[in-house]
C-alpha cells in the first residue's frame, strides 16, 4: 500500500537561520557561494516585513522565490511571485523585496557584478528609518553612483 511522506525540512523562521546569517530587522541573510564576480545568497524575509527600496551601482540581481510569496518592486513594477518563479533587478535599478503574508518568504539570491560588498547600496525608503543612506565606501561604487545620479539628472533637466 502507499505510505506517507512527511515534510521533515525545518521551519522557516529564524531558528532555521545558519550560523554564518546576518541579521536584520526585515530578516536575515547567508552567503552561501562567492566568486570573483558573483555571489549566491540565501534570503528570509519575516511574515509582514519588508526591505528597503534601494538601489546597487556595482551589481545586477537574479532572485528565484523558494517559499512563501514574495511582493516584489522593481522600478515602478510591482508583482507577487510564488516559488519556482525568478525575478532580474538590472545594475542599478531601484528594486525591493516585501512579504505581505504572514507566512516567512525565502529568496536565492544570485549577485553579479565587478563589486558585490554590502557597501553598495542607496536606500531610498525604509520602514526601519535607514532611508537616506548611502552606504558607500568602495571608490568604484562611488564613482559608478556619482555617474549614474549625473546621468539621471542630466535626463530630468
Amino acid at each position: 500500500m502507499g505510505s506517507v511522506t512527511h515534510n521533515t525540512a525545518p521551519a522557516l523562521d529564524s531558528a532555521a537561520a545558519p550560523s554564518h546569517a546576518v541579521h536584520r530587522p526585515w530578516g536575515w541573510y547567508a552567503s552561501v557561494h562567492a566568486g570573483a564576480s558573483h555571489q549566491v545568497k540565501c534570503i528570509h524575509v519575516h511574515a509582514g516585513a519588508s526591505l528597503s527600496l534601494q538601489s546597487h551601482a556595482q551589481r545586477a540581481e537574479h532572485w528565484v522565490v523558494v517559499a512563501g510569496i514574495a511582493t516584489v518592486t522593481v522600478g515602478e513594477q510591482v508583482s507577487d511571485f510564488a516559488p519556482n518563479q525568478h525575478i532580474y533587478i538590472p545594475l542599478g535599478a531601484k528594486h525591493r523585496l516585501q512579504n505581505h503574508t504572514a507566512l516567512p518568504v525565502q529568496v536565492v539570491e544570485v549577485q553579479f557584478g565587478a563589486y558585490l560588498g554590502e557597501d553598495d547600496i542607496v536606500r531610498y525608503d525604509d520602514v526601519y528609518g535607514r532611508a537616506g543612506e548611502q552606504t558607500v565606501s568602495n571608490p568604484a561604487t562611488q564613482q559608478a553612483l556619482n555617474s549614474t545620479f549625473k546621468t539621471a539628472g542630466q535626463a530630468h533637466e
